[in-house]
């Protein structure tokens, strides 16, 4: 099960104690995978391999705008977060996924997955688009056959998207970049909606000099149709319901997170805990209670289960 919660504004240093607070719940089995959505005040990440010459304005330039810059542990280069853009922060395990084959996901895997839900999300709303081969993200204007992806998931309707037929150089609509601990993935995704797209003249966007970014709202044939990014984010949990073959439950506030993790942590669960679980396929005898002996009229006897 995939739980995801959209947050709104929240700014880039609680978003980064929030991942660890979700990745430490986890690890230790607390939490169902979680798909963290918000929206960040303007701000420039480096990933590990960023190269900080790809921050083309100054720090006085970035300080007279409010842009904070922050160095953190994901993949990927330089890339900007800001309002009007959907960033997602998944939370999963990586070790309870498995592809249509039975074969579990590895990170690269992961990212594949992340684009696939992304490149549906924009065939919800009419935009082709798909990836270019080596590099992560979600492209529009990209040309050739559609990539037909890892075979994870099932399609519960047709998809516009593809990655054939749109005019115009590749533009980036959506960033990734991910990190993995222990098997649990943290960071995530940046999809621009109605970011504005000047912003990103601050910086070479992912390490790109000859690569232009887009958006939601320029992409779409009418803009007036664009719905909110609240909405967004709602159709985007639903695509990684879709792609990653979970079933996807709203929550509705961080306290129900957390509830849910103080629950597996209560006296009857620490009690169950030293138990070992039964393999699928494992025989266990049960004793049929004695209120249901008398009701159905059986002997008392072992049965198999």
């Amino acid at each position: 099960m995939i739980r995801y919660l959209y947050l709104g504004p929240v700014a880039y240093d609680e978003g980064l104690r929030l991942q660890e607070e979700m990745v430490a719940l986890r690890q230790a089995g607390r939490v169902d995978d979680v798909l963290l959505l918000l929206e960040h005040p303007p701000v420039l990440t480096l990933g590990r391999n960023a190269n900080r010459s790809n921050i083309l304005a100054s720090d006085e330039l970035l300080a007279s705008r409010g842009v904070t810059v922050h160095e953190i542990n994901r993949g990927g280069d330089v890339t900007y977060h800001g309002p009007g853009q959907l960033v997602g922060y998944p939370i999963f395990d990586l070790h309870s996924l498995r592809n249509e084959s039975g074969g579990r996901f590895g990170p690269v895997d992961f990212v594949r997955g992340i684009e696939e839900a992304l490149i549906r999300l924009c065939g919800v709303y009419g935009v082709l688009a798909g990836r270019i081969a080596g590099l992560a993200g979600v492209w529009c204007g990209t040309k050739g056959n559609r990539d037909q992806g890892l075979g994870i998931g099932a399609s519960d309707e047709p998809t516009t998207s593809s990655t054939f037929g749109s005019a115009g150089p590749e533009r980036k609509i959506g960033a990734i970049g991910i990190h993995v601990s222990r098997g649990i993935t943290s960071h995530g995704f940046a999809f621009n909606v109605t970011t504005d797209l000047r912003d990103f003249q601050l910086i070479n966007p992912c390490g790109f000099t000859d690569r232009p970014v887009t958006s939601l709202e320029r992409e779409v044939a009418d803009r007036a149709t664009l719905p909110s990014l609240e909405s967004v984010a709602h159709q985007t949990a639903r695509q990684f319901g879709i792609v990653f073959g979970e079933q996807v439950l709203a929550a509705e506030s961080l306290a129900v997170l957390r509830g849910q993790a103080s629950l597996s942590s209560t006296p009857q669960a620490q009690l169950a805990s030293p138990q070992v679980a039964p393999k699928v396929g494992d025989d266990i005898t049960v004793q049929v209670p004695r209120e249901v002996e008398r009701l159905r009229g059986i002997a008392n006897r072992p049965v198999r289960a």
